[in-house]
């Protein structure tokens, strides 16, 4: 997994919590990154519906419409997240060996299996949910 799930995660909240239009450097600053990544994020979640967008050098930006219910899932499926990956694998499926022959096999299923798991978990979280949670702390 990359840190582009946490930026999401975070500028979702924000737009959430302001309820108002937001310029990727006012997102930038709170998310504490720099606005060209901030903008790199948000395409995808405006692609995926997620986001809206204004034009304008003024009240230009990011929108979130506060009584649309937007989860931690469809922002990791947006950003396509994997919570669990490899890029090398130990064994080799040409060897006698039934466990270097089979391992590379078993992982990536398990991986599947784990991201398969996470992106369900996170379907019952809400960007809503998240900001009550941290409010919530604020006054304990």
């Amino acid at each position: 997994m990359n840190s582009d799930f946490i930026v999401a995660v975070h500028a979702m909240v924000y737009l959430h919590h302001k309820a108002e239009t937001l310029s990727s450097e006012v997102l930038a600053a709170n998310v504490c990154t720099n606005p060209a990544r901030i903008r790199r994020v948000m395409s995808k979640l405006k692609k995926a519906g997620l986001v809206e967008t204004k034009e304008g050098r003024l009240d230009g930006g990011y929108s979130y419409e506060k009584t649309k219910r937007v989860t931690l899932g469809e922002i990791s499926e947006a950003l396509d997240v994997r919570f669990a990956e490899t890029n090398w694998h130990s064994g080799n499926e040409d060897l006698p060996c039934q466990v270097a022959s089979g391992m590379a096999g078993y992982i990536d299923s398990l991986y599947g299996t784990i991201n398969e798991q996470c992106r369900e978990y996170l379907d019952g979280i809400t960007v809503a949910d998240v900001e009550k949670e941290l409010f919530r702390k604020d006054h304990e």
